[in-house]
């Protein structure tokens, strides 16, 4: 199972995506906002991120450019998370870096299917 980034500065999002995670099998680890996350991923090393977009210090857009400037996260899967569904968010996220996208509110299982194809 993966070592998995959950970045949202909503307490009881990063809970829901954490908890449906771990049920899994996956081990989580969780950051308020883009700059806790950065600062985090640059001592560790995840499997995949899976990020909100509008947060507070640095949102997900500038977070995704940040990490695929490390060397350990040049191909990491990272996943937006956001309840941002328009064309316009979805191509500047691809822009970024973004490998995949899930819509706010989001089911576990849904969530588990992203997660299950971007970590094979």
């Amino acid at each position: 199972m993966g070592k998995i980034l959950a970045v949202d500065d909503s307490a009881t999002m990063r809970q829901m995506v954490a908890t449906a995670l771990k049920e899994s099998g996956h081990q989580v680890f969780e950051a308020g906002d883009g700059k806790e996350a950065l600062s985090k991923a640059q001592k560790e090393r995840f499997d995949l991120v899976i990020t909100d977009v509008n947060m507070p210090q640095m949102d997900g857009l500038t977070l995704i450019k940040e990490l695929r400037g490390l060397a350990n996260y040049r191909f990491t899967p990272i996943l937006f998370l956001t309840t941002e569904s328009g064309a316009d968010m979805k191509q500047q996220a691809k822009a970024s870096g973004a490998t995949g996208w899930l819509v706010k509110p989001f089911k576990p299982d849904q969530l588990l299917a992203t997660v299950g194809k971007v970590l094979r």
